[in-house]
């Protein structure tokens, strides 16, 4: 088109041509956080399935020195260490591309942590396509060469296993023609910095999973991987259920047959306490206020799958006085927003002759029975509880706590290795709120992201699900499913007691078997 001569107008053309330039070349941020938390959730399917592969690695090395075993494991244990070397190599150098492109999407630190142009279209460009050594070229023939390397590691495992490898190296299909001839150009080609990460993510699990089957492959020749144990029992107790004011309370907690390995972490109330060398962790305190009280002791642990599992402990102990006022909250320290927090009062004076209110924002107090209250608070932050027997009257502050999150479940797993076929016929996500010391607490899947990767799936895919059900596009994608292919779930979100949703902290990565 011609422009205008005149100098005003002619600028105002360029910046109409510019303004519709970028709008052409916008990548909206629902997709680029969709890329994200593919990226986050294949990174963590990378480290559950590196820790089995080391797991059975371990196992091999012991088949070595076990005399019964010694012959067998001196044929297969080698090949095992030669798989584990291959996709080292090529997982590191992906690695390193990963942080290369980075660099190209103008990488910097901001308060220590990375920061580039997430959308930046023209990067993976640069990098995968373009200039004297262009690097989309050399990954695929490091891809080809390590499928190549795998199968020539012996003819077992070329015939058995090799056929079935996740790492597909095909290219996708396309209406473009370029793209329809040109690996790298089919992945790369104006893709936005985030998603080549995860395309870059994807090539490593696919790496990882091959490991994996070479190795299980070469432990199965022999027999299975030992576990020296599997079971975990965390406890809690004090050295008395029954103070005097000023006594001292003294919780003992741990987890029952102790392992190092087990990095346990116990705090009382949210004070970490240490760790003694047995594994188990002391906490003192001086008893305080008279009535019922408690303490609410967290153990996290790590299981020998890799898994770190959580249990929480209430320790209940009562504080004995000798006449006066006694405010004890029925369930715990504190109270709980959207829920019926029991209230226990007690006096010299008779239940009948005590009065009670609250101070705070959106707290409401009604008696349920003699000394017996229910308080409701709406909001965070604390109560103030009023207490007049006419006698005396007493103050207590108590603070008001969000409900704890719950764990977002598929079919009583919150991720890790499952068969294929028990997968996809689980019918969408639940959200449960294990040991709570309140019963019956309800929360409500509202919406999630469910993305399918490796086996089945040229590429990453997502579908976004309102309600808790596979349905509609999800329920597409879950028939797809196969071994090898990995099933994130992601973006989940709950209803929560006395009203609104939240988003929870949590990912759930499945392995398919």
């Amino acid at each position: 088109m011609s422009l205008p001569k005149e100098p005003r107008q002619k600028m105002i053309n360029i910046m109409y041509l510019v303004l519709t330039a970028l709008l052409a070349l916008n990548v909206s941020s629902e997709i680029l956080n969709a890329f994200k938390t593919i990226d986050q959730s294949l990174s963590n399917a990378n480290t559950i399935i590196q820790k089995k592969n080391d797991d059975i690695l371990k196992s091999l090395q012991k088949k070595l020195a076990d005399p019964k075993t010694a012959e067998k494991a001196a044929i297969w244990a080698p090949m095992a260490d030669k798989a584990h070397a291959l996709s080292g190599a090529i997982y590191n150098h992906i690695q390193t591309l990963k942080q290369d492109l980075k660099v190209e999407s103008r990488l910097k630190k901001v308060d220590g942590k990375e920061v580039f142009n997430e959308d930046d279209l023209e990067a993976s460009t640069r990098l995968f396509l373009k200039g004297n050594d262009p690097k989309g070229k050399d990954l695929l023939n490091r891809l080809t060469q390590f499928k190549k390397e795998l199968a020539e590691i012996d003819p077992a495992l070329a015939k058995e296993v090799i056929p079935n490898l996740p790492l597909d190296l095909s290219i996708p299909s396309s209406n473009n023609m370029a793209a329809k001839s040109d690996w790298a150009y089919a992945y790369f080609n104006m893709t936005p910095t985030v998603a080549s990460l995860a395309i870059l993510t994807k090539f490593q699990n696919d790496i990882r999973n091959s490991e994996s089957q070479v190795v299980e492959y070469c432990h199965r020749q022999i027999g299975e991987v030992e576990l020296i144990y599997d079971q975990f029992n965390a406890f809690a107790a004090s050295n008395s259920q029954y103070l005097m004011s000023g006594e001292e309370l003294i919780i003992t907690a741990g987890v029952g047959a102790f392992s190092s390995a087990a990095k346990p972490t116990i705090s009382v109330d949210g004070t970490v306490i240490p760790i003694t060398a047995d594994g188990s962790a002391t906490y003192k305190s001086t008893a305080g206020a008279p009535g019922q009280n408690s303490k609410r002791v967290r153990i996290s642990f790590i299981k020998p799958d890799g898994e770190t599992a959580i249990v929480e402990k209430i320790v209940n102990y009562t504080v004995g006085t000798p006449t006066g006022l006694v405010v004890s909250t029925d369930k715990t320290r504190v109270f709980y927003k959207g829920l019926d927090n029991p209230l226990s009062i007690t006096g010299g004076g008779g239940a009948e002759k005590i009065n009670a209110s609250v101070e705070g924002t959106g707290a409401t107090i009604k008696k349920a029975g003699p000394g017996q209250y229910i308080v409701n608070c709406t909001q965070l932050g604390s109560v103030v509880v009023n207490i007049n027997d006419s006698k005396q009257t007493q103050k207590v502050s108590i603070p008001v706590k969000r409900v704890p999150n719950p764990l977002a479940l598929v079919g009583e797993s919150a991720g890790g290795n499952m068969a294929a076929n028990v997968f996809r016929v689980q019918g969408g996500v639940v959200a449960e709120l294990k040991d709570f010391i309140f019963e019956g607490i309800k929360f409500n899947v509202t919406s999630f992201i469910v993305i399918g990767t490796g086996k089945g799936f040229d590429e990453p895919e997502f579908r976004e699900v309102v309600g808790n059900k596979f349905s509609g596009g999800a329920q597409d994608l879950v028939k797809r499913c196969q071994p090898g292919s990995t099933v994130t779930i992601g973006e989940i979100k709950v209803t929560e007691p006395g009203g609104g949703t939240r988003k929870l902290d949590q990912t759930i990565t499945f392995i398919l078997q």
